[in-house]
């Protein structure tokens, strides 16, 4: 394989995980965070009563809650990407972690 080819292979890669990870947050409560990318200037004020800010920077804001639909709230609220933050491991597989 070429250079080429190594680097085109690389960037679906990425563009695959990073799909998954959008699909996961809108799509499922597994994660019980979340992190939203280049939010609204507004953005805080306009969470949802139950959703904490535990972390932020100038382009970032990182929230916690326990409510459902945490990505489509903070859709919603006016952020533009939204990545699951506080997964267990590779696979959210709570049952086991409970004892089921």
């Amino acid at each position: 394989m070429t250079t080429r080819g190594w680097i085109l292979a690389f960037a679906l890669a990425i563009c695959g995980w990073l799909g998954v990870q959008l699909l996961l947050v809108r799509f499922s409560d597994a994660a019980p965070g979340a992190v939203a990318l280049f939010p609204a200037a507004d953005f805080v004020a306009r969470l949802p009563a139950g959703v904490s800010v535990v972390g932020g920077g100038a382009h970032w804001i990182a929230v916690k809650s326990d409510a459902p639909d945490l990505g489509r709230d903070l859709y919603a609220a006016g952020a533009r990407v939204v990545l699951p933050a506080g997964l267990p491991g590779c696979l959210p597989l709570r049952a086991r972690a409970e004892g089921g």
